[in-house]
Parts: structure tokens; C-alpha cells; sequence
């Protein structure tokens, strides 16, 4: 079970599992905003939302883009496949890295393995096949997952 965390101005941070949620309770870092009806953990409700008592600065996120990562072209493509629509497992270079194209936000898609195979060392034009989806730079709220 994930806990939504928020910062003390409300806005969403991220989200930690149920035992990281309680340890925050227990340092008296966070406040439980949300919880489950009738149930509890010692004399905490299981939270479902906390807000943290004091704000904490985010300067890491602002003026810098994401690095690029395997689970963040998962997230960022919403488990699809840019080319077929499918459920995607493998990550596709468009341009391919045979032809020195490198891993970056603009460059990969996730891809199913048929659409994988289909499409090899070859660039989506070569191939014949068209991405459906526009290859950009995702926000970080969709890279935690909120």
C-alpha cells in the first residue's frame, strides 16, 4: 500500500510505502491529512495522505529535467507500446544506438517485442512504421508516479 505525501504547503511530493508512512509519524515529521476508516497501527491510523510539518524546499526539481531512465520511458508511455498501442516490456532507440543514437528522453519509446523485431536497426521511416505518440521530456509528477 503506497501513502501520498505532501508537503506542508499541500502540494503532492511523493509517494512511500505504508512503513516508511508510519516512521514519519513516529519522528513527528508528518501528519496524517487522510486515513482508513477503523484501522490503526499501535494508536496511528493507517494513513492514506500525510503532509509533512515543516516545507521542504524542492530546488532539485525545479530548473533541471529529469535524467533519463528505463522506468521513467515505462511511466512517461504509460505502459504502452509507441508504435502499436500494446503493452510495451522492452525499450526501443529510434534512432537506433547501432547508428549512435543514445539513450535520452527524445530518442527511446517503449515497445512491445513484436513491434521490436519488426522494426530492428532500422530507424521507424526504414521500418515503415509510425510512432503514435510524441517523444518529450516528462514532468517530474509523472515520474514519481502521482
Amino acid at each position: 500500500m503506497n501513502v501520498l505525501v505532501l508537503n506542508a504547503s499541500y502540494e503532492p511530493l511523493q509517494k512511500v510505502d505504508l512503513r516508511h508512512a508510519i516512521r514519519m509519524l513516529v519522528r513527528g515529521v508528518a501528519v496524517v491529512e487522510e486515513a482508513e476508516e477503523g484501522r490503526n497501527i499501535g494508536h496511528f491510523p493507517v494513513p492514506r495522505v500525510l503532509r509533512l510539518v515543516r516545507y521542504v524546499a524542492m530546488r532539485w526539481r525545479h530548473g533541471r529535467r529529469p535524467p533519463w531512465s528505463k522506468r521513467g520511458i515505462y511511466l512517461r508511455d504509460k505502459g504502452l507500446c509507441g508504435y502499436c498501442g500494446r503493452r510495451g516490456h522492452t525499450i526501443d532507440h529510434v534512432f537506433p544506438q547501432s547508428r549512435g543514437g543514445g539513450d535520452t528522453w527524445e530518442n527511446t519509446v517503449l515497445c512491445c517485442g513484436k513491434c521490436n523485431n519488426r522494426k530492428g536497426s532500422k530507424t521507424p521511416d526504414e521500418a515503415g512504421m509510425k510512432l503514435k505518440l510524441e517523444l518529450r521530456i516528462p514532468r517530474w509528477e509523472e515520474l514519481v508516479g502521482l
